[in-house]
C-alpha cells in the first residue's frame, strides 16, 4: 500500500481532528487545549514527546536503522477573527478563528506521525515532530529554533495548506518563497502652537506626512526595480484638537523583502530618510526597525527531496509553480539554521466556495488537502532519512 493510500485510510481521522481543533481555536501562546489534543494522539501512538516553550510539543520517532535527524513542523495557533462561515464546525470561541489553516497542519502532522510509526522499521534515522505555537505573532519559531532538543536536526520540512492553489496541486520550489517580515516604529517630535499661528510651531503632522511619502522612494529609487520590496505605513496617530498643531505623531509600518542584502540596505536607508526628512521640517524623529522574521528560503537539496516525494505520491503533473508571496512565515527561523523546504499544499475549490483568502473571516479549505498534506509529510519523512544516509 502506498503512503497516499495509507493517508486516505485516515481521512476520517484527519477531518475529525481538524474540525475539533477548528471548533476550539486558541490564540498565540494560549494553545493549551490544542497541545492536549496533540499529546493525547501521541500517547495513543506510543511516541515519546516533551512539552516545550509553554504550549509547544516536540515528539521523537526513532527508526531501527541509523541515519540523520529530520524535523517535520506544524504550527498551532489561530487568529483574533470572528468567523462568519456557516460550517457545522465553525469556531465556538468568540472572536478567535483558524483562518490560516493551522488546524489543518496539526491534523496533517499527527496523521503523518501515525503513518511513520507504522513504518518505524523502515526509517533511517530519527524523525522529530515539531508542533510550534505562536506563528501568527511571528514569535514561536524564534523561541524554538535554538532549543537544545533541535540542535541535532539536520534537515527540516513544513507544509502549509494554500488557498491560491487548487486542491491536488502542490508547490515545492527552490529559493525565496515568503518575504522577511519586519516592523518599523517612528515618533516624530515637533513643537505645538495654536492652529491659527503655525509659524510658531514645528508641525509634527506635516513632517510625518512628508516622511510617509519620502519612505516610498526606498521602493522606487533605492532598490533594484526587479527586486520585490514592500514598505507600508499602517498606523498614524497624533494631535488632540482641530485647532492645535500637534507636537508628536507616532507611526508604525511593515517592511517586506526577499534578499538579506536588500533587507540590510533598506533598514539603513529608511532610518536615514525618516530622520533627515523630519529635520527638514524642523522636527526630530526617533526610528526603530524591529526584525521579526527572515525570508523563507528553500534549500536546493531539501526541495528536491520534497519534489520527489510529490512525484512519488501524485505524479509529475501535481507539481505547481507558485509565485513567491510577500507574506511572512516564521518557519524561516528554522531555515536560518537548518537546510529545509516549505511546501504549499493546494486547498482551493471554487465550486464548493472554499476560495476565501487566508485571514478572511470566511476562510475554509477543501478537506481533501488534509490527506495530500499528511501524505507529503510522511513521504518526506521516509525519503529524507534515506536520501541523507546515501549522501553520507
Amino acid at each position: 500500500m502506498s503512503i497516499l493510500e495509507e493517508a486516505g485510510r485516515h481521512q476520517e481521522r484527519l477531518i475529525r481532528l481538524r474540525r475539533d481543533i477548528h471548533r476550539h481555536p486558541e490564540l498565540s501562546w494560549k494553545e493549551t487545549r490544542t497541545q492536549g489534543v496533540i499529546c493525547r494522539e501521541l500517547d495513543e501512538l506510543g511516541i515519546p514527546y516533551e512539552k516545550v516553550c509553554g504550549t509547544g510539543v516536540i515528539a521523537v520517532l526513532r527508526g531501527e536503522r541509523s541515519g540523520p535527524v529530520v524535523g517535520l513542523r506544524a504550527d498551532m495557533d489561530a487568529l483574533p477573527i470572528t468567523e462568519k462561515g456557516k460550517a457545522e464546525y465553525s469556531s465556538e470561541n468568540q472572536g478567535v478563528m483558524h483562518a490560516c489553516g493551522h488546524d489543518c497542519h496539526v491534523a496533517m502532522l499527527l496523521v503523518a506521525a501515525r503513518i511513520l510509526k507504522a513504518h518505524e522499521n523502515e526509517l533511517c534515522g530519527t524523525i522529530k515532530l515539531i508542533f510550534q505555537p505562536a506563528e501568527e505573532v511571528i514569535e514561536g519559531a524564534h523561541a524554538m529554533y535554538t532549543l537544545p532538543q533541535l540542535a541535532d536536526v539536520e534537515q527540516i520540512f513544513g507544509a502549509h495548506v494554500w488557498i491560491d492553489l487548487p486542491v491536488g496541486m502542490i508547490s515545492a520550489e527552490v529559493g525565496p518563497r515568503m518575504a522577511s517580515a519586519d516592523n518599523i516604529y517612528l515618533t516624530v517630535e515637533g513643537k505645538s502652537a495654536h492652529g491659527a499661528q503655525p509659524h510658531q510651531s514645528a508641525d509634527a503632522i506635516v513632517a510625518a506626512c512628508a516622511i510617509v511619502n519620502a519612505l516610498q522612494t526606498v521602493v522606487s529609487r533605492t532598490v533594484d526595480p526587479l527586486e520585490p520590496i514592500v514598505v507600508t505605513i499602517g498606523t498614524i496617530a497624533g494631535g488632540t484638537s482641530s485647532n492645535i498643531i500637534a507636537n508628536e505623531v507616532k507611526l508604525s509600518g511593515t517592511v517586506r523583502s526577499f534578499q538579506p542584502a536588500v533587507r540590510d540596505a533598506v533598514e539603513r536607508r529608511l532610518e536615514q530618510i525618516a530622520c533627515t526628512t523630519a529635520q527638514a521640517y524642523g522636527t526630530t524623529c526617533r526610528f526603530e526597525y524591529r526584525r521579526c522574521t527572515p525570508a523563507t528560503i528553500n534549500e536546493a537539496a531539501s526541495t528536491e527531496i520534497a519534489r520527489k516525494a510529490v512525484k512519488t505520491l501524485f505524479g509529475d503533473s501535481a507539481l505547481a509553480h507558485l509565485k513567491e508571496t510577500t507574506g511572512g512565515e516564521d518557519f524561516a527561523w528554522f531555515l536560518e539554521r537548518i537546510p529545509g523546504c516549505y511546501v504549499f499544499v493546494g486547498a482551493r475549490n471554487e465550486e464548493t466556495g472554499k476560495c476565501w483568502p487566508h485571514h478572511h473571516e470566511c476562510f475554509d479549505v477543501d478537506e481533501r488537502a488534509l490527506v495530500n498534506g499528511a501524505a507529503v509529510l510522511a513521504q518526506v519523512g521516509l525519503d529524507a532519512g534515506m536520501e541523507r544516509s546515501v549522501q553520507k
